[in-house]
């Protein structure tokens, strides 16, 4: 099948990712919603903010222009009641001077001749002198809005004074001024009345008449401009933090590198969710801008749509931007939420500062300007700003399209314009997405792999040719350079011959048109610890981190004591003597020297206990994990070359370890990504993703969503995509895990029909599936490759030998009769003498219907005499039947495993602590059988004891100590332990030679 290739494939990769986007959003509705219609709350609250303060200051005309105003006739003395918070019982007002007649009178007139109320002598209070009017103000206040204070000079000459509270007070949005509403209408009460008793007229017309003073509207208080940029930024933030986690979930989940071992250019996942992202801010965007009309705010409505509109759409794909690139830096997508608050506070912070000025003013310098403009949240508190003083009054024109380069009406200083804030918005933008492809190259990915920092300097990245080696290790690691590989002789004939092989091919540059893969050397190294002074780089345990199969763990830690002797560095003169590194690292071998051929049309089966490197070479296979040493070739394409690399993702399928799906997407849309990412033709990819379901029984789940799948299912959707594209590689990485029966041996019938014209990689921990399905076997342990060959050729070889099944009669498959157990134990016996008197051994297991024996492989020669002799003592022993067979790949597997595990503990020459029955403890090194135990020596035991010790795997592979025997004398064929004088209950026990022991025995 012919593949898409250059910008053919990048536009239906894009236009696949696209897709997948939008099935995303799609199916998660609520995070969608948020994202389109959240503005709609914030900017509800922003008008009930704005109702808020309108109603506190309706009132006051200072906000309203003010060109002829009304006049205002005869001010009356307002009741007491009218002043706010006045305390009752409570008088109009209070007067003094009350031992003069005239005074007296004018006083009542004052009270009868209030304009539209009269004063009842009960809501006046009088007084002798003005001391005693504040004696009573200052005992029982806020009873009297004010006094008057009335002096008789002689017949013509009456002074007066007025006493109020001016301080002006508020309530539910009212002010109150005591001048205006107390004040005044005393004073025209106290001259009225005594311009008429002085005249003598008591209808003598007094008439005083108030108006404003004409003003204009002062600048309003903007709901807008002072809470909007944090409301605004809240709906910014959740497109922020959504994108996020979206992309985060996607490297964290290894969906991403998923795609990308199928043949993903990096370009279309970019584009892709910029596009996507695109276009839910232009319509968030947008709707802000509407529901802003739609509420009448005088900012949406006085200053251009599209000003507003550009300004909301550059500074929420500005925060798109910023999202991607602080992705690039995090793992986990629950970190996300923790992220984004912190954005939003610190954005809170400083758009708070921004309000209040700084830095677009006169007083500060361009270079904190520059810097503050950095941070997306204070150019949209900026811009707030000027669009919102553009229109703080009714007169005021707002910002229009044309005049959006100008500096902004009300704008003294005019330090940035609304067009300065969208190129710098631009800039930004760009700015990020930048950093973030950047930083998504050299940053670790999920297996630890990074490019150089200055990668793309290297002309070979840009022509495809090269520059896209991968590095390890964080950028502020502490790397060493990686020792060469020392050359290791297999120690098994049939692992030495394919080596061999291998190196001949390579050697005399054959090219065997029926190999698909050719491991060269491959090798595979972590460093480990080194140690800088007095101070120390720690990482995480790298081979650990082999065994969790998800590749290599390069957490390095740089503790701060490191920095204490880096900076002084920086700071010495050249001259000085700097502490160098002491010596290197600690290594880590996931692959030792690999030398291996993978034939076509065969299925080739990888084992190994967790740890053994399988997973590490199939990530070196498909470009994950870079390799430290040696080659491969996949159909003549070097795993180390970028454009070998390119090629090599055309023609191989990979079913990883773990399922790599998205929850939301269903079957049929995974394979049709799927099959859109590797380049099939757009007229096949329906018809192709049919079939696929059909092979492997997933035709009535198309529709459903992958998240609500079994594990059976979803390791079958993961094994159809393997085979999407018909690769000539196919990589399946445990395939059959978490299948029941049944639907393992369809997916086996699908792997051996699928061997047809490619080659199989299979690693698995079933030994049963390992059996039937391959034609060539290997098995690995501690990075090396430790035996391979045919399924019989290895159980041959590394089996303890043969089994053979005894059954008697009364016995069904093993299973016997209540009648019947005394007819069989008797018989039992006289075969277990038959075996013990030809064959030397015991029953390994026993039961009343049959007995199993394993017969080792040096007593082959004796078996056809043996079993011939068997058949004829039939009806003597009471036999049923007789099975023979080879020990099982399980064993196999085992005793490999168990073997590597040894070797490894003895080079390291690791010990275990065995407490005997005595209380002392004695170190054992691994893997001993017979151990002395020093200082035991006495005239009985000249000698001393000796244990013999048991050994099994734990569930890690490693060799643990199971059991141990008594204490036994050391024979004295044994040469002598050396003298110790033991001081404490730990020893060090001495190994002793099993072969001596058996010597002695013999004797």
């Amino acid at each position: 099948m012919d593949l898409q290739r250059g910008l053919p494939l990048l536009i239906q990769q894009f236009t696949a990712l696209f897709k997948k986007n939008f099935l995303l959003s799609w199916r998660n509705k609520r995070a969608t919603f948020l994202q389109l219609f959240s503005s709609l709350f914030f900017i509800f609250l922003i008008f009930c903010i704005d109702k808020a303060i309108q109603s506190r200051i309706a009132s006051s005309t200072s906000f309203d222009n003010v060109f002829d105003p009304k006049p205002l006739v005869s001010l009356p003395i307002p009741p007491c009641e009218d002043k706010f918070y006045v305390k009752l019982p409570c008088f109009d007002f209070a007067w003094s001077g009350n031992g003069s007649v005239r005074i007296q009178s004018i006083v009542n007139r004052i009270m009868a001749n209030n304009p539209g109320r009269p004063i009842h002598s009960s809501k006046v209070k009088s007084f002798s002198t003005r001391d005693e009017v504040d004696a009573w103000l200052y005992s029982d206040p806020m009873h009297c809005p004010g006094a008057l204070h009335f002096v008789e000079t002689n017949a013509t000459v009456i002074s007066y004074g007025l006493q109020t509270n001016s301080t002006s007070v508020v309530r539910r949005g009212h002010y109150e001024d005591p001048t205006f509403k107390f004040q005044i209408p005393l004073q025209i009460a106290a001259e009225r009345e005594i311009a008429r008793s002085l005249i003598g007229d008591p209808n003598f017309n007094w008439d005083v008449r108030f108006k404003e003073f004409a003003h204009p509207a002062v600048e309003e208080f903007s709901a807008v401009a002072t809470v909007g940029p944090t409301f605004f930024l809240a709906i910014a933030m959740f497109g922020f933090v959504f994108q996020i986690s979206s992309l985060i979930t996607e490297k964290e989940l290894k969906l991403r590198q998923a795609m990308t071992m199928m043949g993903l250019y990096d370009s279309a996942y970019w584009l892709s969710w910029l596009t996507w992202e695109g276009i839910i801010t232009l319509i968030s965007s947008l709707f802000i801008v509407l529901f802003g009309m739609m509420f009448q705010f005088d900012f949406f409505l006085n200053n251009s749509f599209l000003v507003v509109f550009l300004l909301f759409f550059l500074f929420q794909l500005n925060m798109i931007g910023f999202a991607f690139m602080l992705s690039t830096f995090m793992s986990k997508s629950s970190s996300s939420t923790t992220v984004g608050f912190s954005i939003f506070i610190v954005g809170f912070l400083t758009q708070l500062v921004t309000i209040f000025g700084f830095p677009y003013s006169d007083n500060f310098a361009d270079f904190y300007r520059i810097i503050w403009s950095l941070f997306p949240p204070n150019l949209l508190a900026e811009a707030l700003t000027l669009l919102s003083d553009a229109t703080s009054t009714p007169q005021d024109p707002g910002i229009s399209w044309s005049r959006r380069a100008d500096c902004a009406p009300n704008d003294l200083e005019c330090v940035i314009t609304i067009n300065d804030i969208y190129i710098w918005l631009m800039g930004t933008f760009f700015l990020w997405f930048l950093l973030a492809i950047y930083f998504d190259n050299v940053n670790p990915n999920s297996s630890g792999v990074r490019k150089s920092l200055l990668y793309f300097l290297k002309p070979g990245y840009w022509t495809g040719k090269g520059g896209n080696k991968g590095e390890e290790g964080r950028i502020c690691s502490c790397i060493g350079s990686v020792p060469s590989l020392e050359d290791i002789t297999p120690n098994d004939e049939d692992v030495l011959e394919e080596e061999n092989i291998v190196k001949e091919q390579r050697k005399e540059g054959v090219v065997d048109p029926n190999i698909a893969v050719q491991i060269c050397g491959l090798a595979k190294t972590y460093p480990g610890t080194t140690n800088i002074g007095c101070c120390k780089c720690k990482k995480t345990s790298p081979y650990h981190a082999i065994k969790s199969a998800s590749g290599p763990s390069l957490n390095w830690k740089l503790e701060w004591e490191t920095l204490l002797f880096i900076i002084p560095a920086f700071l010495r003169s050249p001259n000085d003597q700097v502490c160098m590194p002491s010596p290197p690292f600690e290594n880590s071998y996931a692959i030792e020297g690999l030398w291996v051929n993978f034939p076509k049309n065969q299925l080739f089966c990888l084992l190994g206990p967790n740890g053994a490197g399988k997973t590490t070479t199939i990530n070196c296979l498909t470009g994950i994990t870079p390799v430290t040493g040696g080659d491969a070739l996949v159909y003549g394409y070097s795993i180390r070359s970028s454009v070998g690399m390119s090629n090599i993702r055309r023609i191989i399928g990979v079913c990883p370890q773990f399922d790599i799906l998205w929850d939301a997407l269903s079957g049929r849309e995974h394979l049709e990504l799927f099959s859109s990412i590797k380049g099939l033709p757009p007229s096949s990819i329906k018809s192709v993703a049919q079939k696929s379901l059909e092979e492997v029984k997933l035709t009535q789940a198309a529709k459903m969503r992958a998240g609500s799948y079994s594990g059976g299912m979803k390791r079958r959707l993961s094994v159809a995509i393997a085979l999407i594209g018909d690769p000539k590689l196919v990589i399946l990485d445990e395939p059959t895990t978490g299948m029941d029966p049944i639907t393992r041996r369809h997916v086996w019938d699908i792997i051996e029909d699928a061997k047809r014209g490619r080659a199989i990689i299979l690693t698995t921990h079933s030994m049963e599936e390992a059996d039937i399905l391959s034609d060539r076997i290997a098995i690995m342990a501690k990075g090396r490759l430790r035996c391979i060959g045919t399924s019989i050729r290895l159980k041959s070889r590394f089996g303890t030998g043969f089994i053979a099944h005894v059954s008697f009669t009364g016995s069904t498959n093993g299973n016997t009769h209540p009648n019947d157990n005394a007819v069989a134990l008797p018989y039992h016996e006289a075969v277990k003498q038959f075996f013990k008197y030809h064959l030397d051994v015991v029953p390994k297991e026993e039961n009343k219907g049959f007995l199993t024996f394993v017969i080792p492989h040096d007593r082959e020669p004796r078996l056809t005499k043996f079993f011939g002799e068997l058949q004829d003592r039939e009806t003597e022993f009471g036999i049923a039947d007789i099975q023979m067979g080879l020990t099982t790949l399980e064993e196999v597997f085992l005793n490999i495993a168990k073997k590597a595990e040894l070797e490894n503990a003895t080079a390291e020459g690791s010990m275990e602590s065995l407490t005997l029955e005595s209380g002392l403890v004695v170190q054992v090194p691994v893997g001993a059988r017979f151990v002395g135990i020093p200082g035991t020596e006495s005239e009985e035991n000249p000698r001393g004891v000796m244990v013999e010790v048991q050994w099994e795997q734990d569930d890690t592979g490693s060799l643990c100590i199971s059991g141990h025997s008594p204490e036994t004398p050391i024979p004295t064929s044994i040469p002598r332990m050396p003298a110790l004088r033991r001081r404490s209950r730990r020893v060090k026990g001495v190994v002793i030679d099993p072969n001596e022991i058996a010597s002695n025995v013999d004797r």
